[in-house]
C-alpha cells in the first residue's frame, strides 16, 4: 500500500469493519425492516448499524473530531476544525432492491477543505481513496480521470429527474458516491446532479480532484440542496456548454 496518513488508515479500518454488516445484510435483504424516510429514500436497520460502527471506530481514534452523518446529523465536538462526513450506504434504494451497486463514503473536512476521502464498494471489493496532494487510488493503484476529448464518445452519470433531453450519453446508477469514484478512475467522463447532500459527494470531491478532475465550487458549510458538476479537464467546457441551463 502507498503511504497513507493515520486518519485515512482509521477510515479504512472503520469502513472494513462496517462492510461486514453490509455484506451479511445484503445477502438477507428480505429480512430487513424498512421504514419510510422520504420520497424514494429509505432508512434500514443496516444503514443505522453501519453508521453506528463507523462512528464508534472513528471516535476511538479521534474522540474530539466533530461528525456530520446521514442518519444522526451534526455532532459538534471539542475539535470543530476537523469533521468526519459519513454516508453509511450511498445507494440505499439499490441495496433494498438487491441491486449490488452501493457504497460507504467517509470524508474528513479540515476547516473549509476536504483533505481525505474514502468510498468503498463492499460487493465488488473496490476501495477508492484520496488525500490532499497525494493522488487518488483504487485498491492501492493510482487512478486518473478520462482523457477523452470528444463528447460524443463520453458517458456521463446523473440521477433524479432530467428536465430536458440531453445531447449526450448518460446513465443513472443510483449512487452519487460511486458516480464520483467512477469519474476519478475514468469509467465515467462526468457527473451532474442537483439536490444532493454533503455526505453524498464529500469523499468524491477529493477523489475527483486528486485524480486530475474538475468540480464546481461547493460550499461545505451547506449540507443540503447542493449541485455538482464534475468532469475530466478535457471535457469540462463542452459539458458546461451542454448544461447551460442546469
Amino acid at each position: 500500500m502507498n503511504s497513507i496518513s493515520a486518519n485515512l488508515n482509521l477510515m479504512i479500518k472503520a469502513c472494513e469493519k462496517a462492510s461486514k454488516i453490509l455484506i451479511r445484510d445484503f445477502g438477507e435483504i428480505e429480512k430487513l425492516q424498512v421504514s419510510k424516510k422520504g420520497p424514494s429514500d429509505f432508512v434500514t436497520n443496516s444503514d443505522l448499524k453501519t453508521e453506528k460502527i463507523i462512528i464508534e471506530e472513528l471516535t476511538k481514534g479521534r474522540p474530539d473530531y466533530s461528525i456530520i452523518s446521514e442518519e444522526n446529523g451534526v455532532k459538534n465536538n471539542k475539535d470543530n476544525k476537523n469533521t468526519w462526513i459519513i454516508d453509511p450506504i450511498d445507494g440505499t434504494v439499490n441495496f433494498l432492491h438487491g441491486i449490488p451497486h452501493f457504497a460507504t463514503s467517509i470524508a474528513l473536512k479540515h476547516n473549509d477543505e476536504i483533505i481525505s476521502g474514502l468510498i468503498f464498494d463492499p460487493i465488488k471489493d473496490e476501495m477508492f481513496y484520496a488525500e490532499k496532494d497525494n493522488g487518488a487510488f483504487l485498491n492501492n493503484k493510482r487512478i486518473r480521470v478520462s482523457k477523452k476529448n470528444n463528447i460524443e464518445e463520453c458517458l456521463f452519470a446523473t440521477s433524479g429527474l432530467i428536465e430536458k433531453k440531453m445531447e449526450f450519453s448518460y446513465r443513472k446508477s443510483g449512487s452519487a458516491a460511486l458516480d464520483m469514484a467512477y469519474i476519478a478512475c475514468g469509467r465515467y467522463d462526468g457527473y451532474f446532479q442537483k439536490n444532493l447532500h454533503l455526505w453524498d459527494i464529500a469523499a468524491g470531491l477529493i477523489l475527483v480532484k486528486e485524480a486530475g478532475g474538475i468540480t464546481n465550487k461547493i460550499d461545505l458549510g451547506n449540507h443540503d440542496d447542493l449541485k455538482i458538476i464534475a468532469t475530466s479537464p478535457n471535457i469540462n467546457e463542452k459539458l458546461m456548454d451542454k448544461l447551460s441551463n442546469f
